[in-house]
């Protein structure tokens, strides 16, 4: 087993993800398990430093979720967040009490002159920062040892440590974007308190993958489920790289895909990447099993059980088939199913959760614990070009989750139409490298509208542009009034069947990118 640097207790906080993407960003090996992990599991690990996260729940409940204490015995530097805060002044013999002042959003973090200035966790970091506060609860008595090294206006103990056990403690989000300088003191934490020397990348991600993937699969053969989206394609790049022909990589056109989107998949692997791709039209059996059906969820199953199943007939034309792998990565699982901790599901992807107990192929999901922006890194290590590397994310169940309600062709043909148009804008405006993602919804919500003199009652259509880092939290992009106006001008005169434009200004939470 792999040392792991740092390792992350999660309480369940939708924040706790962040925490291993900061650290990964300074170079630093992180892994979340649940808080519940054994004890023999940890030290198995021989981690450096023990982090315990924020979670939606306060430690007085009922049923609170505790950490063995033996964590405590290690020896080893520890800090808490939020509930990892709180849980660490219950536990050492402080209080915590519901608080009268809650504290949401920003909140200016000023370091005590006394204990706080000569914190090394607050090396390098400037006073009156911004930080990220997302509370109810708060210390309300410090344990025996431990002193307070920063306050805010409503946290007269926003930090705490106890130096000597070195253990550290904060009530605001580090890990978040606002906090302004909340990733020096997760880099104080790992390599300054924790000792941690490492410096770990993509590229040492890449010896690590082909390695255990080569250990994996022996000499059988691995079915790799593509989409020809960025996640699928570096995932059939690294196996590709790994074992060479024993990987059968399968493309299955679903019908539920931009316009030239199979043409562009084709050439890009079996052209540029000379890696012999297997295509499957699936296109009949997709459309008669979503006809009818409008609820979101459902769509998404009845896509991802059908895409297992066309998998299941391509492998039969192969011997040798023993492991499929997938394209999943790690907000997919975060989302899905609360696999490390006890952090609450948002909706399922098509691609998460295992296999059905009918199929026997073993799964290999080697991006599992990568976010997007380390996956294009890892792209361009396995020599993907960049026109691939940065394409826009594009989600598994594809265009019948951007259409309100059922599926059918005629719609797919409207909303093809009127996706490529607003991508080719942005890319001649240079906003597509800028944003995140960008797509077209179909609303099927119809309006009146007058084209010449002539009444319509056609269909509404959403523009839905975000800017993101990792797509766990996103905002809507602020384009330019002239482009919006062009975007809605040219959808309205060259889709048939379209008399309204629409511009989603919703952001991520409470939002999420994809409208189903």
């Amino acid at each position: 087993m792999k040392d792991v640097s740092i390792i992350v207790l999660d309480f369940g906080s939708q924040y706790t993800q962040l925490i291993a993407r900061r650290l990964r960003e300074e170079k630093i090996y992180c892994e979340i398990v649940p808080y519940f992990t054994k004890m023999d599991e940890i030290k198995e690990k021989n981690p450096k430093g023990i982090i315990l996260s924020g979670g939606p729940a306060s430690v007085y409940d009922k049923d609170a979720y505790e950490v063995d204490k033996a964590v405590y015995d290690l020896g080893l530097p520890i800090m808490g967040i939020c509930y990892g805060m709180q849980r660490i002044a219950v536990d050492f013999g402080g209080s915590v009490i519901r608080s009268d002042h809650h504290e949401y959003g920003k909140a200016e973090l000023v370091i005590n002159k006394e204990h706080g200035e000569g914190s090394i966790l607050f090396r390098d970091c400037e006073d009156n920062r911004v930080v990220w506060m997302s509370h109810s609860d708060r210390v309300d008595v410090l344990p025996e040892g431990f002193k307070p090294i920063a306050h805010s206006a409503n946290s007269p103990y926003a930090a705490i440590a106890d130096e000597e056990r070195r253990v550290y403690a904060m009530q605001y989000h580090p890990e978040v974007q606002h906090s302004e300088e909340g990733y020096l003191m997760l880099r104080n934490f790992a390599r300054k308190i924790c000792g941690v020397t490492e410096k770990w990348d993509m590229g040492h991600f890449l010896k690590e993958q082909i390695a255990k993937i080569k250990t994996q699969v022996g000499d059988g053969k691995v079915l790799c489920a593509l989409s020809g989206g960025v996640d699928s394609s570096v995932t059939a790049a690294l196996l590709y790289e790994a074992i060479g022909d024993q990987l059968v990589p399968v493309f299955v056109d679903n019908g539920l895909l931009r316009k030239g989107e199979r043409e562009s998949v084709e050439n890009i692997f079996r052209v540029h990447l000379k890696v012999p791709l297997v295509t499957v039209d699936a296109v009949d059996n997709f459309l008669g099993k979503l006809a009818g059906v409008t609820d979101p969820e459902q769509k998404r199953k009845i896509i991802g059980h059908t895409f297992i199943e066309e998998f299941e007939k391509e492998a039969k034309k192969h011997s040798g088939i023993k492991f499929l792998a997938q394209g999943t990565l790690y907000p997919d699982v975060i989302e899905s199913v609360s696999v490390k901790g006890p952090s609450e599901t948002i909706k399922s992807h098509h691609n998460v959760g295992g296999l059905p107990d009918w199929m026997d192929f073993e799964l290999i999901e080697p991006l599992r614990e990568l976010f997007k922006d380390e996956v294009r890194k890892l792209g361009l290590e396995l020599g993907l070009p960049e026109s691939m590397v940065f394409r826009h994310p594009f989600p598994g169940p594809g265009l019948g989750i951007r259409i309100m309600g059922e599926v059918n062709r005629a719609d797919l043909d409207l909303l093809r139409e009127a996706d490529v148009i607003l991508l080719d804008e942005l890319k001649a405006s240079g906003y597509y490298t800028k944003t995140w993602q960008a797509f077209a919804v179909l609303l099927n919500v119809k309006s009146v509208g007058v084209m010449g003199d002539n009444r319509t009652y056609d269909n509404t259509v959403c523009v839905r542009v975000v800017e993101a880092v990792d797509g766990m939290t996103a905002t809507f992009a602020h384009l330019p009034h002239d482009l919006l106006e062009r975007i809605s001008r040219r959808i309205i005169n060259e889709v048939n069947g379209i008399n309204r434009v629409v511009y989603d200004i919703s952001s991520k939470p409470p939002a999420t990118i994809e409208w189903e």
